[in-house]
């Protein structure tokens, strides 16, 4: 500190008294609720679009993830970009962005363009994140108040989660499923009248240049990286799964390399020699690859298996939203009054468990049991997202928070990405091996929403004979995801034990 910076107060104790503090969050948690919202109605809208736009299975898994691979190839690009253009100018012009390509999503004809408009919007959805917990960051510089905005920033996530399904729900019992979409434009507009007037610009005051090779080599690397698990995991390894695998791996070195010769880098590496940064990074990563398959495929299982309607298929799902809530609001407390690792690790391991139970799902299993596993799930990932985001972002300076948070967002997006395309290929392998009776239309082996709609048009006894025979197979691939996502989070439980050892969150400014 310079001598003439103690002659007035520190720019930290203006942003502890900044009036508008909890208004600026309440828009920033805006933005995480348009993200939140779109995730979750895709999941019950995929039964729709299915019979309406007749994807093949591989083209329904891209229509899931494609998101999720993009967002992740650009996260920490945006991020930077946040640092160095102003984190307020990026948020506002992305979720207007986001707006507009929610109608595109909204009226896609065919699965091709509905790729493509999911693909989009990731470009969109990777502005908004990184700059929303960034200017957490740089608002709230009291670390209980900063653990306090970042639990309202998760818990609006997670409210998003149930909101997404119960309104979603709602809309597909009224309406055609592009309309689930549409629901991002008020939303949207929100964010922005309100974003303009309430929220403080904030950049980094020396960035440097934006590389734009770094940004190239980053998004190659990780579509290409991701392209090729989703393609071993698919169809087995062969030469495009492996050629695309090295590709992407030595764009990922690339990248590496050069933020470690640049004099003001896109990502600055040396932030992974902090044992509680990887940590937590690592932690979020694993947790989102074990429980994402799962999600992805629950609302198919409460809608095609259980017969239940849109609406109370998303009321089924609440539990998880009402547990990440409620902890993710007393997470911070928890950490510093017992510890980070027991948090995190305990966190995990009760998601875990949760897990494990879902392998006895069947279609007479009762509501109480699947809405207990769904609020341990929720309870589990509210302590843990919540304490590994505080730990990221308090491990580094508020100036590179964009950066920061970034590569918080890219463990989520990357985890997410490869769950659905590891977790929901063990669905789908599990799902095409059903035998069905004669006359099964080859199409009913892409995917359940397809054997329900080919089951339509058959003799009576033929069509509850496929029905029996692809939902038991379904209910079978959900059980090896669900198995396969409890061992993921157990090992990442005692992972995150030995890594966040001696981490503790500030107590104080």
């Amino acid at each position: 500190m310079t001598g003439t910076s103690t002659l007035r107060p520190p720019v930290r104790t203006e942003g502890e008294l900044r009036p508008g503090r909890w208004l600026a969050l309440a828009v920033l948690v805006l933005a995480v609720l348009l993200v939140a919202v779109d995730a979750t109605v895709l999941g019950l809208a995929t039964p729709y679009i299915s019979e309406d736009l007749h994807p093949s299975g591989t083209q329904l898994l891209w229509i899931g993830d494609v998101y999720s691979f993009v967002i992740a190839g650009l996260l920490v690009s945006m991020g930077s970009l946040g640092d160095r253009v102003g984190r307020k100018r990026v948020l506002l012009c992305g979720a207007a962005a986001f707006g507009a390509i929610s109608v595109l999503n909204a009226y896609a004809s065919t699965p091709g363009l509905m790729i493509l408009a999911r693909a989009l919007l990731g470009v969109a959805g990777a502005t908004l994140m990184p700059a929303t917990l960034a200017l957490i960051r740089n608002l709230f510089h009291d670390p209980r108040e900063r653990s306090l905005a970042i639990g309202i920033w998760g818990a609006t996530a997670s409210a998003g989660t149930a909101v997404g399904p119960i309104v979603g729900g709602f809309l597909l019992e009224h309406f055609w499923w592009g309309s689930v979409f549409l629901i991002n434009l008020p939303v949207m507009a929100v964010l922005v009248l309100v974003g303009i007037r309430t929220l403080p610009e904030s950049r980094d005051p020396d960035p440097g240049p934006w590389d734009l090779v770094s940004v190239l080599l980053s998004l190659v690397g990780m579509l290409a990286l991701v392209y090729a698990v989703k393609e071993a995991a698919t169809r087995g390894f062969g030469p495009l799964p492996l050629a695309t695998g090295l590709l992407g791996a030595a764009a990922l070195y690339g990248f590496v390399r050069r933020q470690l010769t640049l004099p003001t880098p896109l990502l600055d590496m040396r932030l992974f020699r902090h044992r509680g940064f990887s940590g937590a990074v690592l932690a979020d990563l694993l947790t989102v690859l074990g429980m994402s398959g799962l999600v992805f495929f629950l609302s198919q299982f409460l809608q095609l298996v259980q017969g239940r309607p849109p609406f109370e298929a998303g009321l089924a799902e609440l539990p998880a939203a009402v547990g990440a809530v409620a902890a993710g609001l007393v997470a911070g407390h928890a950490a510093r009054r017992y510890s980070v690792r027991a948090v995190v690790s305990g966190g995990l391991a009760a998601i875990g468990v949760a897990l494990a139970v879902l392998t006895t799902l069947d279609r007479s299993t009762g509501y109480p049991l699947l809405g207990a596993a769904l609020l341990i799930v929720g309870v589990g990932a509210g302590f843990s997202f919540t304490v590994t985001s505080d730990v990221i972002l308090s491990s580094v300076d508020k100036n590179r928070a964009g950066a920061a948070s970034a590569v918080s967002e890219t463990a989520y997006e990357l985890g997410a990405a490869l769950g659905i395309a590891l977790l929901g290929s063990i669905v789908t392998a599990a799902y095409r091996g059903f035998t069905g009776p004669a006359g099964t239309p080859a199409a009913a082996h892409e995917s359940l929403g397809a054997a329900v709609e080919a089951s339509a048009g058959l003799p009576a006894p033929t069509s509850e004979a496929l029905l029996g025979a692809a939902r038991e197979s379904f209910v079978h691939g959900l059980h090896l995801a669900s198995g396969a996502g409890a061992a993921v989070l157990l090992m990442t439980a005692v992972a995150a034990w030995f890594l966040l050892k001696g981490q503790r969150l500030e107590n104080a400014a």
